[in-house]
């Protein structure tokens, strides 16, 4: 039976997958590997929220996420995930996968509202919802429907790197993008590759 996934530490969220989506999916990081669980705790997600800019609600607090909101996230999290994947290869989504991302992106979504008080040189954007836990979620679930059935599909590509398991939207002007980060992955290639070389060129 295998283990579960090991908690990652408070600081790391991912936010290079390019979409709500993509990011929401990075939150189990290492699929491939030995997956890092991002979200051990209904805390960890209302920060998650928070930091992916889905809840800026009035007074400013966290969002309050229950035991109940984490299960549904995690589910939703992982058919979002899936179905990415069987679009990516061309393969039949789920049923219950898409039921389950159907479900989700029905409620009621994030508000767009000005926030007060309306004493600036032009107004401040806010989002919030009565229950923001599932709304955000719900925003999440929508995005995955119009990404995975619109013509952005094509430009999802997983990081190459054997470690990592990153989705991102390549946005490059080439469409020639490897890592999900040259900050990340990118950058260990390349001293792998630098190390690799010189290591060749000692030998040789």
């Amino acid at each position: 039976m295998p283990s579960a996934p090991a908690p990652e530490p408070q600081t790391a969220f991912p936010f290079i997958g390019g979409r709500p989506a993509l990011n929401f999916v990075a939150t189990l990081g290492k699929r491939h590997t030995a997956p890092l669980e991002r979200l051990p705790d209904p805390e960890a997600l209302a920060r998650w929220i928070t930091e992916a800019g889905l809840h800026t609600g009035a007074d400013g607090g966290p969002v309050r996420i229950s035991e109940a909101d984490l299960v549904r996230a995690r589910t939703l999290r992982e058919a979002v995930h899936r179905l990415v994947r069987a679009a990516m290869l061309e393969e039949a989504p789920d049923p219950g996968d898409a039921a389950r991302v159907n479900e989700a992106a029905a409620l009621p979504d994030l508000a767009p509202q000005f926030a007060e008080p309306y004493d600036g040189p032009r107004p401040v954007l806010r989002w919030t919802a009565a229950r923001p836990g599932p709304a955000a979620l719900a925003t999440v679930a929508r995005d995955a429907v119009l990404l995975i059935g619109g013509p952005l599909l094509a430009r999802i590509k997983e990081c190459e790197s054997p470690t990592c398991s990153l989705l991102f939207l390549d946005d490059s002007q080439a469409r020639r993008r490897r890592w999900c980060s040259m900050d990340r992955c990118g950058n260990l290639a390349k001293v792998a590759g630098y190390r690799s070389r010189g290591r060749t060129a000692s030998t040789s």
